[in-house]
């Protein structure tokens, strides 16, 4: 009689055990398994669960040289230990579509072929587990060229990157010459039309080296006060052309973005966007002045996704300005994420809703994407929750009265912090609730036991 085989998981450069099937999918799905570990399909690609790892900068790259932006061993081992452990799709961190488009120094890049290589290795890892990755193409505007953040003097604080520790701080850019704080950034030369168009076409070109590399899904980052979302704000952006004033010039370059990476992409490819849906900027005197980016604003943006290709809003908030006036709670972007899916329903447009912040517990994750009549997000401190100060029962309540009915506040979750916590959470919160999943089988030994308190 034969003996068993170790087959292998085909099409990777490495032996890597194949499993019957992904870790961190349901062994059986039922109307009881939680909408959380039911798989999705985007653009025919389909996810064992709707626990997504979002980018999480690491400033780890090579700040000169050969190898100037290009993924490590690190990134291999940190990213594809996230799909090891059963996430469906994993993001490599905000990947600069050009030199002056890094944060830091050393952040990862997608601007010449010489960085394909790092990031074909990390695909293969993340692969050979079972998951997708995605890769989040970036433009740090009038944010780059500062020192990683735990080289600051305190936190919160930045510091700007000198030519002495290979920055670019004369040339940094924006869309006006305005720089994002009093201290600790350098100001931004104003882009030209030109210019713009350079960046434009820098996205694109990085879209067409991410699908060299392997990589399953493409995310363009619209928030947090980098390039693109600089643009949407009459604080960040007082240009007089077409690319300043009113909504649609303010929102043109975003638009054009869009358009250009969805063009060079496969058409089965998923692309995501990620934006600021507020900056939290409404009662500051800048805003009384100018005007500020809102969440009524995001709306009217994301109504216009679909028909350009994009096929999940990753709503998040912030970042655009020094005096950003924000108390961060267990649902302050998840409330944002619901009224902006809850809209997108009512306009009958297909576009999915991913949920990012503050997604610590088993009970809060699985809510938010099942959320039904007499349900609402569960209370901060239980059930695994991260107590985070300024979070109570009257804001989950609060929660549950906005999204309150037969639906869910989003369609999948991007985690990032917590991953950092537990990069099993998403094995832990199956345990939490009852659902029995694939394991890595090379960890089958130490997999959670019914009933065992952990």
């Amino acid at each position: 009689m034969a003996s068993p085989r170790n087959e292998p998981v085909p099409n990777i450069p490495f032996f890597y055990p194949s499993v019957p099937q992904p870790p961190g999918s349901a062994l059986q799905l039922s109307s009881s398994t939680p909408t959380l570990f039911k798989p999705i399909t985007i653009r025919g690609q389909t996810y064992q669960n709707r626990i997504f790892v979002a980018p999480m900068c690491s400033y780890s790259c090579a700040p000169s040289g050969p190898q100037i932006g290009a993924l490590t061993s690190f990134h291999i081992a940190t990213l594809g230990h996230y799909a090891i452990k059963g996430s469906s799709l994993v993001f490599i961190e905000a990947s600069a579509v050009s030199p002056e488009g890094r944060i830091s120094p050393n952040d990862s890049g997608i601007w010449q072929d010489e960085q394909i290589e790092g990031i074909r290795k990390v695909a293969d890892q993340v692969h050979a587990a079972g998951s997708k990755l995605g890769i989040q193409l970036a433009h740090a505007g009038r944010k780059a060229s500062t020192v990683a953040p735990w080289l600051g003097r305190e936190r919160g604080k930045s510091i700007v990157a000198g030519e002495d520790v290979h920055g670019w701080p004369n040339g940094v850019v924006g869309p006006s010459p305005i720089a994002w704080s009093s201290e600790g950034y350098a100001k931004p030369n104003e882009l030209s039309e030109e210019g713009i168009k350079g960046i434009v076409k820098a996205f694109a070109d990085a879209a067409k080296r991410a699908v060299a590399a392997g990589v399953d899904v493409i995310e363009i980052h619209g928030a947090h006060g980098y390039l693109l979302c600089s643009f949407n704000s009459p604080i960040s952006n007082q240009r007089t052309d077409k690319y300043g004033g009113s909504f649609e010039n303010r929102t043109r370059i975003c638009v054009e973005v869009i358009k250009a990476v969805r063009e060079v992409i496969p058409a089965d490819m998923p692309l995501f966007y990620r934006i600021t849906s507020t900056e939290w900027m409404d009662e500051s005197e800048e805003a009384k002045t100018l005007g500020s980016w809102d969440v009524a604003q995001s709306i009217q943006f994301a109504k216009q996704l679909p028909s350009l290709g994009v096929d999940l809003l990753d709503v998040s908030s912030g970042g655009n300005h020094e005096h950003q006036r924000i108390q961060p709670h267990l649902t302050y972007q998840i409330e944002i994420a619901g009224q902006i899916r809850k809209e997108l329903k009512q306009a009958s447009l297909p576009l999915l809703i991913g949920a990012v912040g503050m997604i610590t517990g088993a009970e809060q994750a699985r809510d938010i994407v099942q959320l039904q009549k007499g349900q609402y997000i569960a209370e901060p401190g239980t059930n695994g929750d991260v107590n985070f100060e300024g979070s109570t029962k009257a804001e989950a309540e609060q929660a549950r009265d906005l999204v309150q009915g037969d639906d869910s506040v989003a369609d999948v979750i991007l985690v990032a912090r917590q991953f950092m916590r537990e990069p099993e959470w998403v094995l832990r919160v199956a345990w939490r609730l009852g659902v029995e999943v694939q394991w890595p089988i090379q960890y089958g030994r130490g997999k959670f036991l019914k009933g065992s308190v952990i």
